[in-house]
C-alpha cells in the first residue's frame, strides 16, 4: 500500500491529472504519483496520440475521457465535478508533462493540516536553469494582475501543481475553458473568501527541443488579457469597495481604519489630505458608473492612499446623490444665462429637458467637485495636524 494512502483516504483527497497528447510522459507521471496514493483521476481531454493505450496499463486509475479536445479549463472543471461525485473533498492537480514531482505531494499534505480551506499553489523556482524566459515574464504579468484584482501578492500564480478545497468550491461558477481558467479560479475563490497560499515545489524544464507545450501565445494570451480586463473592472467597481465597506462596518472596523489608515505615521498629513480631497472630487465629478474605477486607477498611479480615496469617494452614496445633483445645478448657474435648476423638481422632467440643460449640470458638477475636494483636503490636513500632534504627545 502506498505510504500516504491513509492520509488520502481519511482526508478524502485525490490526485487529478489533466492530459492532452502527453503520452510520452504520462506513464512516468502516473507511476510516480501511484507510489504515494491510489486515489488518482486522469482526465483525457480528447487526446489524439496513444494516451488511451498508456492509460490501459493503469487499470487502478479512474479515467474521465471525452472528445474532441476542450481545453485545460474544461478538463479541470470536469475533473472537479467527477471528484466531488466520488466523495472527494480535495484534489491535488499535477500536469502530465513531467515537469512536477510527486515527491512534493507531502508538502501539500503538511500544509493542508493548518490550511484546510485554502487553495495551495506549488511555487516554482523561476530562476533555475532551463526556465523559459517567456514563462518568467508571463508569471510576473499574471502575479501583477492577481495583486490588482485581489490585493494578494504571491510568487507564482501560473503553476499547475495545486491543491483545491473542492468542498469550499462546490457552489462556484466559472466561465473559462482554456488556460485562463487557472487565473479565474484563483481570483474568484479569493473574492469568495477562500484563502490562496503557496508551498515550495521542485520543477523540471527539459531542454527547448524536448518540450511539449499546447499553449498558443497569441490566442491564449488574448484570452487571458480579456479575462483580466473583466476581473479588474469587477474588482474596482464592486469587490474592493465591498471589502472595504465590510471592514468599515465590522466590529472594531471603523476604529481599525482610523488607527491604521487615517492616523498611521507612514504617510505625511499632506498625502493623506490629498487622498481625501481627491476621493471627494472623484465622488462628485460627473462620470457616474466609472468614478470608483477611475479613482482607484489614478490613486495607484499617483501613489495616494487608496483606502482614504475609497472612503472619500463614497460621498456619492445613493441618499446623497440627489443633493449632489442639486448643488451641481446651483453651482452651474455661474456659467449659464438662464437658470435650469428647476428642471430637477419638475413633474415633467424628460430626457430632452435634461439634455438641454446638461451644460449647466456638467460645468456645475466639475466646479462643485473641485471646491468640495479642496475644502475636504484642507479640513483633513488641519484636523490631522491637530490630532496627530495630540497622539504623539500622549504616547510620549
Amino acid at each position: 500500500m502506498p505510504t500516504y494512502e491513509p492520509q488520502f483516504s481519511a482526508g478524502k483527497i485525490c490526485v487529478l491529472v489533466p492530459t492532452y497528447n502527453n503520452a510520452g510522459t504520462l506513464g512516468d507521471v502516473l507511476r510516480d504519483v501511484l507510489s504515494y496514493t491510489s486515489h488518482v483521476i486522469v482526465v483525457n481531454d480528447g487526446a489524439t496520440d496513444h494516451t488511451a493505450e498508456v492509460l490501459a496499463d493503469f487499470p487502478q486509475v479512474s479515467v474521465v475521457s471525452y472528445s474532441p479536445n476542450q481545453g485545460k479549463g474544461i478538463a479541470l472543471r470536469r475533473g472537479f465535478k467527477y471528484a466531488i461525485e466520488q466523495g472527494y473533498d480535495y484534489a491535488i492537480t499535477i500536469d502530465a508533462d513531467g515537469q512536477h514531482f510527486a515527491s512534493d505531494i507531502p508538502v501539500f499534505l503538511e500544509k493542508l493540516e493548518t490550511e484546510p480551506r485554502a487553495i495551495l499553489i506549488g511555487a516554482r523556482n523561476l530562476q533555475q536553469e532551463n526556465m523559459p524566459g517567456k514563462n518568467t515574464f508571463a508569471n510576473k504579468f499574471s502575479n501583477f494582475w492577481f495583486y490588482v484584482e485581489t490585493g494578494l501578492k504571491g510568487p507564482d500564480t501560473q503553476s499547475g501543481y495545486r491543491l483545491y478545497p473542492l468542498h469550499a468550491m462546490k457552489k462556484m461558477r466559472f466561465a473559462c475553458r482554456k488556460y485562463e481558467f487557472e487565473i479565474e479560479v484563483l481570483v474568484k475563490s479569493s473574492w469568495k473568501g477562500i484563502k490562496v497560499d503557496w508551498v515550495p515545489v521542485q520543477v523540471y524544464y527539459p531542454p527547448a527541443e524536448e518540450r511539449v507545450s499546447h499553449f498558443r501565445p497569441f490566442r491564449d494570451f488574448s484570452r487571458i488579457s480579456v479575462l483580466n480586463t473583466v476581473l479588474v473592472t469587477i474588482a474596482f467597481l464592486y469587490i474592493h469597495p465591498r471589502n472595504f465597506i465590510r471592514l468599515l462596518f465590522s466590529k472594531g472596523g471603523l476604529k481599525q481604519v482610523l488607527r491604521n489608515v487615517l492616523l498611521s505615521p507612514e504617510e505625511t498629513n499632506g498625502r493623506k489630505a490629498l487622498s481625501v480631497g481627491f476621493g471627494v472630487f472623484m465622488g462628485i465629478v460627473p462620470i457616474w458608473g466609472f468614478q470608483m474605477l477611475v479613482a482607484l486607477a489614478l490613486a495607484a498611479w499617483w501613489r495616494l492612499n487608496k483606502a482614504l480615496v475609497i472612503i472619500a469617494a463614497n460621498i456619492s452614496i445613493p441618499p446623497v446623490i440627489p443633493l449632489i445633483i442639486y448643488l451641481s445645478f446651483v453651482t452651474g448657474r455661474l456659467y449659464v444665462a438662464e437658470d435650469a435648476t428647476w428642471v430637477i423638481f419638475s413633474k415633467e422632467l424628460t430626457i430632452d429637458s435634461m439634455k438641454q440643460n446638461l451644460f449647466q449640470y456638467i460645468t456645475g458638477a466639475i466646479t462643485l467637485a473641485v471646491i468640495a475636494g479642496l475644502l475636504a483636503g484642507t479640513v483633513t490636513y488641519l484636523l490631522l495636524s491637530v490630532f496627530r500632534k495630540k497622539r504623539v504627545a500622549v504616547n510620549q
